[in-house]
């Protein structure tokens, strides 16, 4: 009995020290958010002996949060950069998720159950156009974006985000599509059911889980991508990752500015995935590439 429970202890083990292996440098980032300069900069570095402060939350987002003390408007820092910068990044990532998903949803149900020539070439091109390195198109689209009036807008960010996202998210939508049995798009056919109405009352539903698990991967592609907004903006739009950069300097790194924007810059990322954790699970397990 103890050596038939000694392999688990031992698995359960290994789990909890890969956990913590991953999670201590979001720990230590999250606490940096907190620190002074004093114990940033403390040797050896301070993980628990430190003084909890607000003042990094204070020069980012240019307010006062001490809850003794009437909120007020700080000179330097953020200064009404940072709250909206944080609104851009939402609106920015949610949408360009929500455009490339339903796009994704309906070409992925085309190649899984419908059968047409070139549908396997189809499959490979899309995969094909995933491998091509970000920096080569760059340039490209900065020009084509400047000629059609999309430079520094929420529709030309939100339109390359979902372009980046659309072959991923198209082949995760198609394996899904094809773990769900065939037998019931044939049955529901018989009884007279329409291509459209399948789809929406039978085969959409039963793939709750895959849309959830592309959705968050559409998702964090678009909180975290750099390249883009910084080649195709210029000053009246900016997202998370982009203003992160300009906490380095050639005079040094704000290094607690920059962990309690990304600390906040966490929150909203929490929060979708939570939203979706119900489907999140089955959606991860349903499908395989």
């Amino acid at each position: 009995m103890v050596g038939a429970r000694f392999p688990r202890v031992m698995r359960q083990l290994a789990a909890w020290v890969a956990v913590a292996f991953f999670a201590f440098p979001i720990f230590y980032w999250f606490t940096t958010a907190f620190k002074s300069a004093k114990d940033i900069f403390d040797k050896p570095p301070s993980v628990w002996t430190f003084t909890p402060t607000l003042r990094n939350f204070e020069e980012v987002f240019g307010i006062s949060l001490g809850f003794l003390r009437q909120q007020e408007v700080l000179p330097g820092g953020g200064n009404f950069y940072m709250a909206p910068r944080l609104w851009d990044s939402i609106v920015i990532a949610v949408l360009s998720t929500l455009l490339a998903v339903a796009i994704a949803t309906l070409a992925a149900y085309a190649l899984s159950r419908m059968r047409f020539r070139g549908r396997h070439h189809f499959v490979a091109w899309v995969l094909s156009t995933r491998m091509m390195p970000p920096v080569a198109v760059a340039i490209p689209m900065f020009f084509i974006f400047r000629d059609t009036g999309l430079m520094d807008t929420y529709q030309g960010v939100i339109l390359v985000h979902a372009l980046m996202n659309l072959p991923l998210a198209v082949l995760l939508m198609k394996s899904f599509f094809d773990d769900i049995p065939a037998e019931i798009d044939e049955s529901a056919i018989i009884d007279g059911a329409s291509r459209w109405l399948i789809f929406r009352r039978v085969v959409l539903p039963m793939a709750r889980g895959g849309i959830a698990a592309t959705a968050v991967l559409c998702f964090i592609f678009s909180w975290t991508e750099f390249l883009f907004v910084l080649t195709l903006t210029q000053t009246g739009l900016k997202t998370v990752p982009v203003v992160s950069s300009t906490f380095v300097t050639s005079t040094g790194t704000a290094w607690g500015n920059m962990a309690a924007l990304g600390a906040a810059a966490m929150i909203p990322a929490f929060i979708f995935i939570l939203l979706v954790q119900r489907h999140l699970v089955r959606g991860l397990t349903l499908g395989s590439l």
